[in-house]
Formats: C-alpha cells, structure tokens, sequence
C-alpha cells in the first residue's frame, strides 16, 4: 500500500435560486426607494418578488484550492484502486442576477465570500494513463457582500451547506 499528496485546483459552478414569497431574516433600512418597503427591517419577513429577486444562475462559482491524500487500495495487474481524502477552501465569485426594488437588473461578477469543503473519492487507475474517479463533496459556503445594485452599499448575505458528486474520467499527464 503507497500514498501520496497532491494539491488540485478547480472551479465549482453551482445554481442558486432564493424562492419569493418565503420567510427570510432582514436587517438594514430602506429609504427614499417610493415603494411601500421605506423602513427599518430586523426580524422575519415574507420575502417579495417586488422586493428582491436574486439568483446565481449564472454562476455561484467556487474558486478552490485543495490538498488531497491518495491511497492505493488494491493492485490488480495493471488496474490499481486508490481511496482520496482531502480539505479545500477558495473563493466565491457568484455573476448573481439581482433586482431589488425599483432598481435595474445588477449581474456583474464580483468576490462575495468564501468556501471550505471536504473531499472523498474512489479512483480506478486504468492501465498508466487512464481513470475513472468518483467522488463526494461537501462544504460551507459565507458570502456576505452579494452585490444587489449598482451602488456598493446595496448588498445581500447569505451562507448555506452544499453537496456534490462527480464522476470523472480522465487521463494522467506527465508534464515532465
């Protein structure tokens, strides 16, 4: 049995779409917006699509870097069955489509956070170049600067648990 460490960067593009009409915490005030919203907000409210509609439909993109432990399980001939583990943290870059209020759709690209995450998979090395990898992940993700706006003091927050699994067939590449 051999291991080994490798480091591996990557970019998750995940969706995110937050529903209307569901119970949401807001903090903050609203003036000057000639809506029925005009107020101070620090408790539950039932979140309308004339208020905020917001996405990351485009891209809730998770820009990581991670550190992944490689065992190798079981040598047959020339297929070999390797066990990964590793941990990664990046940042959030979401191209969130927002409109909030009476202000016109804002969806630039811009850093709103970061993520962690843990990593564990299940490699088959075909042969010297080949393998197929599957694997599961999960992690927390924190932005709290989502611009909503043109303006820069108009932001939202939001933090959630993610999980993924991928299934990856690919080649080995001695760059070397």
């Amino acid at each position: 049995m051999s291991d080994n460490y490798n480091v591996s960067i990557g970019a998750d593009h995940m969706k995110y779409v937050v529903d209307s009409n569901q119970i949401v915490t807001m903090k903050g005030d609203i003036q000057n917006s000639g809506t029925d919203y005009d107020g101070v907000y620090d408790d539950a409210i039932v979140l309308a699509s004339d208020l905020l509609l917001l996405e990351h439909t485009d891209g809730l993109n998770y820009i990581n870097i991670e550190l992944r432990r490689v065992d190798e399980l079981k040598l047959f001939n020339k297929v070999s069955v390797n066990l990964m583990e590793g941990v990664g943290l990046g940042l959030m870059i979401p191209k969130t489509n927002a409109s909030l209020l009476n202000n016109p759709r804002y969806d630039e690209f811009h850093s709103a956070g970061y993520g962690v995450n843990a990593v564990v998979g299940l490699q088959i090395n075909l042969g010297k170049y080949f393998f197929i990898l599957s694997e599961l992940k999960e992690g927390f993700i924190n932005m709290p600067d989502i611009r909503t706006t043109l303006s820069p003091i108009d932001k939202a927050s939001q933090n959630f648990f993610f999980g993924q699994t991928n299934i990856v067939f690919g080649a080995h590449m001695n760059l070397r």
